[in-house]
């Protein structure tokens, strides 16, 4: 076990002088593997944001009911039942009276005169506690099914266009993550491939006085890792440091719209995540360029 450790301390110590012997380089190359993890970060942050931005602002969807020539006081009674659903959040009756004096209000006042008599259907306005398009319409075609009611209109058009978009939002993440996740692979792996001509003597000595490949490769993947690492922080600082330049307009916008509303950052599992998925691609990207370098020395 203390041999195991003291070949891992080696390693580490090793990948920790290459990093000193090329400050700059490295340096650089943390920038890259930084933007590169910081625009999938900064646009799932983003995503983030605008879902709970539409979750605060989004008006409550609505299920209309238009009844049959009902009396008032049966209507009332349907209404008064909806109330009792588990699903259903809040009921309004708009009786036929009603519904002509909002055509007034609305300034249709002559035409709603001009009627010989009130054409209005008494109606009903639902609001459900879950507002996705498939219980909206699955208490719609419930509601179709009851004698007394002629039409039922779904308000849920504005939620599927916002799904849709949040949808393609998250697609847009993940094709970004695979994406720079292999041009983070690869550019670890055109670092390490330098490194290993670089000290292509070196590893041909180690193998001619016994080294395995394990421990030679041991050294270029703890350089990997660290630098993948090292990418990721870079990259959750340049998302940190948008987030705070934006704050102050974002904080504008919404006090314009009467609202106030800041922009959340990643959390502390999401970092995490982030910080592991980084160093995993950059060991990844070592491992294979080692891997490859070594089968053509053989």
């Amino acid at each position: 076990m203390k041999a195991w450790l003291a070949h891992h301390l080696h390693s580490l110590k090793i990948a920790v002088e290459t990093f000193r012997a090329a400050p700059v380089a490295t340096l650089f190359t943390v920038l890259v593997i930084g933007v590169a993890v910081s625009l999938p970060a900064g646009l799932y942050v983003l995503l983030a944001n605008l879902e709970r931005a539409a979750g605060g602002v989004k008006p409550q969807a609505e299920v209309t009911v238009f009844f049959k020539e009902v009396d008032e006081a049966r209507a009332r009674t349907l209404a008064a039942s909806l109330r009792k659903r588990a699903e259903v959040a809040a009921v309004q009756f708009v009786s036929k009276t009603d519904g002509i004096k909002r055509l007034e209000v609305a300034g249709l006042a002559e035409v709603a005169a001009g009627l010989p008599e009130n054409p209005l259907p008494h109606t009903l306005v639902l609001t459900t506690k879950d507002t996705t398009p498939a219980a909206l319409e699955a208490l719609a075609a419930q509601l179709k099914t009851h004698p007394d009611i002629e039409r039922v209109l779904v308000d849920s058009e504005w939620i599927k266009r916002l799904a849709a978009l949040m949808q393609l939002g998250r697609d847009l993440v993940g094709m970004l993550i695979v994406v720079l996740g292999v041009a983070l692979a690869a550019i670890t792996a055109n670092t390490i491939r330098l490194q290993i001509y670089a000290k292509n003597d070196e590893i041909e000595v180690a193998r001619l006085i016994g080294a395995t490949d394990r421990f030679i490769r041991r050294p270029f993947l703890y350089f990997g890792g660290i630098q993948g690492l090292a990418g990721g922080l870079a990259g959750w600082l340049l998302v940190l440091a948008g987030g705070l330049l934006l704050e102050a307009s974002v904080a504008q916008v919404a006090a314009a719209y009467g609202s106030q509303f800041h922009l959340a950052g990643l959390s502390l599992q999401e970092t995490t995540l982030l910080l592991l998925f980084s160093t995993a691609l950059g060991w990844l990207g070592a491992y294979f360029a080692v891997g490859r370098a070594l089968r053509q020395n053989d």
